[in-house]
């Protein structure tokens, strides 16, 4: 998934069509001059839909789709004929998708599994003809149902990435590399802060041809809950990760305070969040000597697992995918 093509907040107007109207009409043939009502009901109006596309990773091909319309229902016929249904707009979405109401905000679903449908924008019923209101008094109806209107909204798409594993840290804290070392993924990496601007999945292959899947989002700072940085704004991407992978590099000045840190901007984006498993690798630890390495352990936090891994020579990685699948699998 590169940069351009990665798009995972789309916001469009979706209207449903309105439905056909009911036709007014009386059957009439050469020997049957008074012959009784057979307006015929009109088509229903076609509804806007999601469906999940497993093929599908990214909101890209509704970057430009601002307007989504279905078709209007056909007017009912006489000899009781039925309009026909106007065509359903089918929208297919990766999984992970969830819609929202732009004006409320009120939460309209979330599609997670491939095929899986809701009907975001149902259509307007058709009217009934006129057949259907002949009684033992009126045997000659002059009236007939118009079809009810589509509805329309601004509707919010939001991905969020179904992943195992979660990379949480600092910018340039050596999240990518370790996803590129681990993984077939190959995100961008470089010696500067937010190298990483949207994020991307890798699959980790592990003993006995097992897998689970790593996610890297771009790094958050200080004050991140603020808007500083890039905000919290790809943190949904890690909402559902069994498993929060924090990463904090061995030359920190203080590696429990920046622990503490992401820590306190997870809290302010969803408290929730703190509930999951949380493993700390303290990356770039070819850095360290023995001596040091035993130092800095009298530093770390108590109640979380640490490994010391280093993405560039593969030290610790074994020790690390073995923490994962134990922690994804208690």
């Amino acid at each position: 998934m590169s940069s351009p093509n990665f798009i995972d907040y789309v916001k469009f107007h979706s209207r449903s069509g309105k439905g056909g109207a009911g036709c007014l009409h009386f059957h009439r043939e050469k020997f049957v001059p008074k012959g009784g009502p057979d307006g015929g009901d009109g088509g229903k109006g076609g509804s806007v839909i999601l469906r999940g596309n497993a093929q599908l990773w990214t909101l890209l091909h509704l970057k430009y789709r601002k307007h989504i319309a279905a078709e209007n229902g056909s007017g009912g016929e006489g000899q009781n004929r039925t309009g026909a249904d106007g065509k359903d707009e089918i929208i297919e979405v990766p999984l992970g998708t969830v819609a929202r109401d732009a004006e409320t905000e009120a939460f309209l679903c979330e599609i997670n599994q491939d095929g899986q449908e809701f009907v975001l924008t149902p259509g307007g019923r058709g009217g009934k003809g006129n057949a259907h209101f002949a009684t033992p008094t009126n045997q000659a109806p002059q009236i007939s149902q118009p079809g009810e209107p589509g509805m329309e909204h601004w509707v919010i798409l939001e991905l969020k990435l179904l992943a195992d594993v979660g990379l949480v840290g600092f910018p340039n804290a050596g999240k990518s590399t370790l996803l590129s070392a681990v993984s077939a993924a190959r995100p961008k990496i470089a010696d500067y802060a937010f190298t990483t601007l949207t994020p991307n999945l890798g699959v980790v292959a592990y003993r006995e041809n097992q897998s689970f899947v790593m996610a890297d989002i771009p790094g958050i700072i200080e004050g991140a809950s603020e808007g500083k940085g890039l905000g919290l704004r790809f943190l949904r991407h890690i909402e559902r990760n069994a498993v929060l992978l924090f990463m904090v590099p061995a030359d920190s000045k203080d590696i429990r305070t920046d622990y503490q840190i992401l820590l306190n901007e997870l809290r302010q984006y969803n408290p929730e969040m703190l509930d999951k498993k949380r493993i700390l690798a303290v990356s770039k630890s070819d850095l360290l000597d023995g001596e040091l390495l035993d130092e800095m352990k009298k530093e770390l936090p108590d109640s979380t697992q640490t490994v010391f891994i280093s993405g560039v020579t593969g030290f610790g990685i074994p020790e690390l995918k073995d923490a994962i699948w134990k922690a994804l699998h208690q």
